[in-house]
């Protein structure tokens, strides 16, 4: 049985996947944040790895990307989890699973947040002939 996290970003990818927007977040009043808690945004960023119908992306080249692609332009920090992403295959209507990558960052309020937020997918979609990266940023209280 899968966690209710990875049943979540199943349903995650496939919105994204299937949206073809780009990411820009809904206008919306900030929350309400209690104590040391600052409105954020925070960014979600789900990478498939496969390429074709294997793992074409190993954890030593996701390292690599990691270090070139995400730390430079997210230099504060962020948080990446192991996934396995599901979505329907539009060619042959079968469901297809694959590892995946969900990275989680809180971003830093730059006017150019997006960007690089782009940047890093068009990295990713461009090295490993990737159809798509689903991009969610949405708000929230944070503290650290």
């Amino acid at each position: 049985m899968r966690s209710s996290r990875a049943a979540a970003f199943s349903v995650i990818v496939l919105v994204a996947a299937s949206s073809g927007a780009s990411a820009q977040p809904a206008p919306t009043a900030p929350p309400p944040c209690h104590g040391v808690q600052q409105f954020r945004m925070v960014a979600e960023l789900l990478f498939g790895r496969d390429i074709g119908r294997r793992v074409g992306v190993s954890e030593s080249a996701w390292a690599s990307f990691v270090a070139r692609e995400l730390t430079p332009r997210f230099p504060d920090g962020l948080t990446i989890t192991d996934a396995i992403g599901q979505r329907r295959d539009r060619g042959t209507g079968r469901t297809v699973q694959e590892p995946s990558k969900h990275v989680e960052i809180v971003l830093p309020g730059n006017r150019d947040d997006e960007a690089r937020l782009d940047a890093v997918a068009s990295a990713y979609k461009r090295q490993f002939h990737q159809q798509s990266v689903g991009v969610i940023v949405r708000s929230a209280c944070v503290s650290f």
